[in-house]
């Protein structure tokens, strides 16, 4: 029995997609934990290039189960989307995906609500898909939920009664035409008809698995410094994306947790808004950026750059319980003279001793590089530790020793064969 949590250790975007992909070769159920359809997961196999939003990309490989579970937050229409998809490149969905009867429904009046408060002055810089206002409706307890579906009277009164508030919010704040509730529950009741074979009680199928030996990987969406705990508040997501979230999200206890595998990119990236130490406004991020391809799966939005960030890792690395790491995007480092590594933060001239929690702070840090020699050779045919250049061995030993973790996966490009193990560095 083995069960693995497997987190984005930045701010997101950290090449997840292709690491679940890799790993799911050796576990029998892959389960998503939170977030919503802004999540854009890339994998490459051969000529072929999936983006998933929701659908864990443990889909992929035909012996793989995937659950969706009580955390991620739904868009029907996303996840009709997806399935369709899949079955049109004949990879088989039904009987190898079960989705959380206690998964919350994103409603239109969420999409609308979300577009609009990024529309004011003090933006988030979120996508717009109504994965924050589905989440305070979660917390509110006044959510819409898969069980729901199925009592069509029950639907319609949470439904009419949730839109009794949002009409008169977008009416009269916002002067925006009020949505039909009709049109609603019509939609609704026939997106019920199209899942209801995949609906499940994940948490009792899960434990049952787990007794019975089955491996179980969690993956969560989005990255450690996103967390609404943890991460830069208010410039974060509705959820929990550590690793303490895969419990709550899938109702697997953390006593059967075994490890925590941490998602790390070879330089660090931030999309939307809030504060970003180690960015780059000059020709280097640009460069980052373009070789990186760092635009986003979801929304096409250009993404931050900036240089690895040990000091953020290393407090990434501790609230996850990170037991080892994948380093991702090695390869884009290549076409660069000098590597700057960001070790610590100082402020004011102090020495910082532990991450900042508030955004203030963090917006005021400088932050402490040390340099080293880049490598200036193409190493996207590298498949092993010992085929890589001198100056690459000694980036990673360097990042590994400052960011105290310890490195096991190395992924130099996007397709799924430019991936190799590591005994640990």
């Amino acid at each position: 029995m083995s069960v693995t949590v497997l987190v984005g250790s930045q701010w997101g975007d950290e090449g997840k997609g292709k690491i679940v992909d890799i790993l799911s070769e050796k576990f029998k159920i892959v389960a998503r934990y939170q977030g919503g359809a802004n999540a854009g997961h890339t994998v490459e196999i051969g000529d072929k290039k999936y983006v998933l939003h929701l659908i864990p990309s443990g889909i992929l490989r035909e012996d793989v189960t995937c659950v969706i579970g009580n955390g991620v937050v739904i868009d029907p229409v996303a996840l009709l989307e997806e399935i369709e998809l899949l079955e049109k490149n004949n990879i088989k969905v039904d009987g190898r995906l079960f989705i959380s009867h206690n998964a919350h429904l994103i409603m239109p009046y969420h999409k609308l609500l979300d577009s609009i408060s990024e529309s004011g002055a003090v933006k988030i810089g979120t996508t717009g898909r109504g994965i924050g206002p589905c989440y305070i409706d979660k917390y509110a307890r006044k959510g819409i939920r898969i069980v729901d579906l199925l009592n069509r009277k029950k639907l319609e009164e949470k439904i009419r009664e949730n839109l009794k508030e949002k009409n008169a919010l977008v009416k009269k704040v916002f002067d925006h035409e009020e949505l039909n509730v009709d049109d609603i529950i019509n939609q609704y009741v026939e997106f019920d008809k199209k899942i209801e074979k995949y609906i499940k009680d994940t948490p009792t199928f899960l434990n049952e698995k787990i007794d019975e030996g089955e491996s179980v990987l969690l993956e969560g969406a989005q990255g450690a410094l996103l967390d609404v705990d943890h991460g830069t508040y208010p410039f974060v997501t509705s959820s929990s994306p550590t690793s303490g979230g895969a419990c709550t999200g899938t109702g697997i206890p953390p006593t059967r947790i075994n490890s925590v595998v941490g998602i790390v990119k070879a330089y660090v990236t931030r999309v939307g808004y809030g504060p970003f130490p180690t960015e780059l406004l000059d020709a280097d991020g640009e460069k980052l950026r373009q070789d990186g391809f760092e635009f986003g799966a979801t929304t096409g939005r250009p993404r931050r750059c900036g240089w690895y960030d040990a000091f953020l890792e290393r407090y990434s690395a501790m609230i996850n319980g990170i037991d080892s790491v994948a380093i991702t995007k090695l390869d884009v480092l290549s076409g660069f003279e000098k590597i700057k590594v960001c070790v610590g933060y100082e402020l004011n001239g102090n020495a910082l001793k532990s991450f900042p929690s508030d955004v203030d702070t963090l917006d005021h840090v400088v932050p402490v590089y040390e340099t080293l020699d880049g490598w200036n050779t193409d190493i996207s045919s590298c498949l092993s530790y010992e085929s890589l250049p001198v100056k690459a061995k000694e980036y990673l030993n360097f990042i590994a020793k400052k960011s105290k973790i310890k490195i096991d996966i190395i992924s130099v490009g996007p397709k799924r064969e430019q991936t190799f193990f590591v005994k640990g560095i």
